[in-house]
């Protein structure tokens, strides 16, 4: 995600991104947020007992964010204060870069706390490849010739996905495609529903 948002030219900054209400500016000052909570959650260690794993961190629902929600507007202003893109580009990769080593140098069978839940390192990590998956597909929903998130952790990320929704995605799917249906990022077709079967019932997926 550093390397695709270092990668952008300053004009992309000021394009949608595929989050509702969201310029790519915006998700990237967002991916600071979650690269913050990432540094603060490794440094809130825990002896409880695990409530939670990569699975069941997420809030699932179906009803996709209308864009009005206070703290989303909250980041698009702390996106503007930034100015000049350049200035986004260092603090993601600043903040960014220090969550990857932290990420790295944590114990992953180690229990952390995080928004009232108590998971380990491992599933928290893994919980984020999801988060930060999906946000790479929205970063480059309306930019063309941008490159994909990594084949690994876009089969990771659909994994998990799976999981939550009980169900696997057809196999001939690309697993861009799952992941953008799968959690309302896009529609499915006609042909792509009739695909899905029972499980086009229970679409989309909205993770929060």
């Amino acid at each position: 995600m550093r390397t695709a948002v270092a990668g952008l030219p300053d004009e992309d900054f000021a394009r949608p991104s595929g989050c509702t209400g969201w310029l790519v500016r915006d998700l990237a000052c967002h991916l600071v947020i979650d690269a913050q909570d990432v540094l603060i959650t490794l440094v809130t260690p825990t002896t409880a007992k695990p409530t939670h794993d990569a699975v069941t961190y997420w809030n699932v629902s179906d009803t996709p964010p209308a864009g009005d929600d206070p703290l989303d507007a909250l980041t698009v202003r702390l996106a503007a204060a930034y100015e000049e893109p350049r200035l986004l580009k260092f603090h993601l990769d600043d903040v960014g870069s220090a969550a990857g080593r932290a990420a790295g140098l944590a114990d992953p069978e180690q229990r952390v706390r995080t928004q009232d839940m108590v998971l380990t390192v491992g599933d928290y990590l893994s919980a984020y490849v999801l988060e930060w998956t999906l946000h790479h597909l929205d970063l480059i929903a309306h930019l063309s010739g941008a490159a994909e998130p990594p084949a690994e952790c876009l089969a990771r990320s659909r994994a998990v996905l799976e999981e939550i929704a009980g169900a696997p995605f057809p196999p001939s799917w690309p697993d861009p495609d799952a992941l953008r249906v799968g959690t309302g990022r896009r529609p499915p077709t006609a042909a792509e529903r009739t695909e899905l079967g029972p499980l086009a019932g229970r679409l989309p997926l909205v993770l929060g």
